[in-house]
């Protein structure tokens, strides 16, 4: 069976385990997948769908936009935006109030900054 383009999400998804100090059927079991399919997601056989990632990514404790970027489902910068929004709503020191606000603001910034142009891209006054 040739190897599918997924990138790099096997070696990771092989090194978070090792690092996480799980056996193939350990994960298996706490992501609830077949030990096989797993085996073939590491060796770059199979293509998980999203909820197959997420599932691994619960049971290894990481970022499941992290196996998203890996997988080629999102992009780095997406990425970004929704772990900076998963820590504003993971913070219990702020209530939900707070991180309601707090997300607003921080999308008005993003919408702020995507509508400036930068200074060097300006038409000059001499055009």
């Amino acid at each position: 069976m040739a190897s599918l383009n997924v990138g790099n999400l096997g070696e990771y998804l092989r090194e978070q385990r090792r690092q996480a100090q799980l056996s193939l059927r350990q994960l298996a079991d706490a992501a609830g997948v077949s030990n096989p399919y797993l085996s073939q997601i590491e060796r770059g056989l199979r293509k998980p769908s999203a909820d197959i990632l997420q599932q691994l990514a619960k049971a290894l404790r990481i970022s499941a936009e992290t196996l998203y970027v890996q997988a080629g489902i999102l992009d780095e910068r997406d990425r970004d935006e929704v772990e900076t929004r998963a820590v504003i709503l993971a913070d219990p020191s702020i209530n939900e109030r707070q991180k309601q606000v707090l997300l607003q603001i921080y999308e008005s910034f993003r919408k702020e900054n995507a509508l400036e142009t930068p200074a060097d891209e300006m038409p000059s006054k001499t055009d």
